[in-house]
């Protein structure tokens, strides 16, 4: 397990209420018995239900960003394992829902048609799920207009295997202006390394509990 800084970077902390929370590929074949489970994901879901029920007490706005593999849309490296007929993320599947445990109350299925389609899908208040194609949440998506919608400045990084989508996602978000926030006890595969990348390309870590402390938790409308 990478070691993480405990305090939220100053420069960081007053800018969590217009943030948005993004959770990357937590997804039902990514985790402990699905098709293709990865490593330590299933280990960091409690930690991303907590971050998910803080973000939903501030009525900040979450982003489920998933996978769903079909046709030749895929990436590169995995390409001919889909042709194959391997059965991972596949639309509709039970494996490419959302981690049970994750979704709101009430949540409906994804919705494979829409999804892929480009448009997001309203899972809760405050709340959508989108397809991405590639390992960028903002490659190919809507995603950079719909947070600017809502007024987002700085985008939290949760979700699964640190070295594929979530890091692409750091880059994408960051290529784009926006102060990215890497939770570090909430993002499977993440190492050392990677923390220290991050901080040298000015991209704060800290854990979760201290982004929970300083979430602004607006009154309700």
């Amino acid at each position: 397990m990478a070691a993480w800084p405990g305090a939220l970077d100053p420069h960081i902390a007053p800018q969590m209420a217009s943030s948005a929370l993004l959770v990357i590929d937590t997804q039902v074949d990514f985790v402990d018995g699905g098709a293709c489970p990865v490593p330590g994901t299933t280990h960091v879901l409690p930690t991303i239900t907590r971050l998910l029920r803080a973000y939903r007490v501030a009525r900040l706005p979450i982003m489920h960003v998933v996978r769903l593999y079909d046709g030749d849309d895929v990436d590169l490296p995995r390409r001919t394992l889909i042709a194959s007929g391997a059965p991972i993320v596949r639309p509709g599947s039970a494996g490419s829902q959302i981690v049970p445990e994750l979704q709101p109350d009430g949540a409906p299925a994804l919705d494979p048609d829409r999804l892929l389609l480009g448009d997001r899908q309203v899972l809760a208040e405050h709340e959508w799920a989108l397809w991405k194609p590639r390992w960028s949440a903002f490659h190919r998506t809507a995603l950079d207009h719909h947070l600017r919608r809502l007024g987002v400045t700085t985008v939290v990084i949760a979700g699964c295997n640190y070295p594929n989508c979530p890091r692409a996602t750091v880059y994408g978000a960051s290529e784009r202006d926006y102060r990215v926030l890497v939770v570090s006890d909430a993002i499977s595969g993440i190492q050392p390394n990677h923390i220290q990348e991050a901080v040298a390309m000015g991209v704060p870590c800290a854990s979760s509990n201290e982004v929970t402390r300083n979430l602004n938790v607006r009154p309700p409308t």
